[in-house]
């Protein structure tokens, strides 16, 4: 059966679920309880990818890995049951969490974190534990529901091949790595082959202290988090912490123009006293640069993001830089229906070895469209199709098509 058709087979399975659930009454908004103290919700969403094998045009897997995630997760390829509960204290007081399960594997604490409003007659928060991203738009909404369609921007989830554990010795060893994100392996360090960094994590959120406040023109964030930008972590591995800022400003309805900016060492401690450089561990960073706008009006929408991110490492003299541009758009056709796009790239910059010469990563670029139906209000089905180019790895090019049921409360 060809990969077309297998497709077809998934949407129209999906269609079915989803009409058999729409028709026993699924929750329709958040559940309150203690007198609206205590809040809860839930999102369920399911994805089937299958990529085209062009060797005999039949339905696979994503063989390069294309879409793998730092949770080891394939973005086209997963089952998500979330559940998120908010709870007021105060007026000054409340607490937050969201409990996430992927692929039916154990829960984990996605968010949890306490909201302190010092005074509740002001846009004014801070925010403690594992709070919400500072940097950049997309991780503000990963959440299926406000991707416009399957798959992530190359930013926020496509695996470079550079690890927080493990270095490369040369600079021909690291462009032997071209493309190997998903496994890569280096001499310095960790000797285990492992999954590299993304530019930035949106799988997973920072853990820290986060100053929010907001204002009619816009609002601002400042954080102090433990991990990178790549890397959030609950316990701080590294020699210092993560410090973020955004600005957000909205000139105009419907216009939102952002700006982001993040620097945090990311080396592992045992991996710099590995390399003899204890006590510079906190030279050794990732610094990285974001600008965003967003623009809706009437059936459309647009969104446009840029981030650079630049890291520095002890084995060699030129910093390595990666950026990602991404672009996309959604118009809605008629209610509760709509196409989308996105249109990104990912490039690195040059560097020279003993006897190899290249970007050190193999530059990707990704096209995915799609076409979404709101069955109900909270109740959305999505089929799309995504085309991956890469200069490098072991799969160049791969065409996957997939399909996703989300439900959410």
């Amino acid at each position: 059966m060809g990969w077309s058709r297998r497709l077809t087979m998934a949407a129209v399975c999906s269609l079915c679920v989803s009409a058999t659930a729409a028709a026993q009454g699924l929750p329709a908004e958040p559940v309150t309880l203690g007198a609206g103290r205590v809040t809860l919700g839930g999102t369920v969403t399911a994805a089937f990818a299958c990529a085209r094998l062009e060797e005999n045009n039949s339905c696979g897997d994503d063989t390069g890995f294309f879409n793998y995630t730092d949770y080891e997760h394939s973005t086209l390829r997963m089952t998500r049951v979330a559940v998120n509960a908010a709870v007021r204290a105060s007026r000054q007081f409340s607490f937050l969490a969201e409990i996430r399960s992927e692929n039916g594997q154990a829960p984990q604490a996605y968010a949890l974190y306490a909201r302190v409003r010092p005074w509740p007659e002001r846009a004014f928060d801070l925010q403690i534990g594992r709070v919400p991203p500072t940097f950049g738009a997309f991780a503000r909404r990963a959440y299926a529901s406000d991707n416009l369609v399957i798959g992530m921007p190359l930013a926020y989830q496509y695996l470079t091949s550079l690890r927080p554990d493990a270095l490369p010795a040369t600079v021909d060893e690291l462009l032997r790595m071209r493309g190997r994100g998903w496994l890569s392996r280096f001499t310095l360090g960790d000797p285990t082959a492992a999954h590299g960094l993304p530019l930035a994590s949106a799988l997973r959120w920072d853990t820290g202290v986060q100053a929010h406040a907001a204002a009619s023109w816009g609002d601002a964030s400042l954080s102090v988090t433990n991990g990178s930008l790549g890397n959030p972590l609950v316990s701080d591995d590294n020699a210092g912490k993560q410090v973020a800022g955004r600005l957000a400003l909205r000139p105009t309805v419907g216009l939102v123009v952002g700006v982001s900016a993040t620097r945090a060492p990311y080396l592992t401690r045992a991996l710099v006293r590995t390399i003899g450089r204890d006590g510079d561990g906190h030279r050794f960073t990732q610094t990285a640069w974001g600008t965003d706008v967003e623009y809706s009006r009437g059936y459309y929408l647009l969104r446009a993001e840029a981030v650079v991110s630049r890291w520095l490492l002890p084995t060699l003299a030129p910093r390595l830089r990666a950026t990602a541009l991404m672009l996309e758009g959604r118009y809605k056709l008629r209610p509760g229906l709509y196409a989308s796009g996105r249109v990104d790239r990912l490039g690195f910059n040059r560097v020279a070895g003993d006897t190899l010469s290249d970007e050190w990563d193999a530059p990707v670029t990704r096209v995915e469209v799609a076409t979404g139906y709101l069955l109900r209000r909270n109740l959305e089905f999505k089929v799309a199709v995504q085309r991956n180019v890469r200069d490098g790895g072991r799969v160049p090019r791969l065409t996957i098509g997939a399909a996703q049921l989300g439900f959410w409360f």
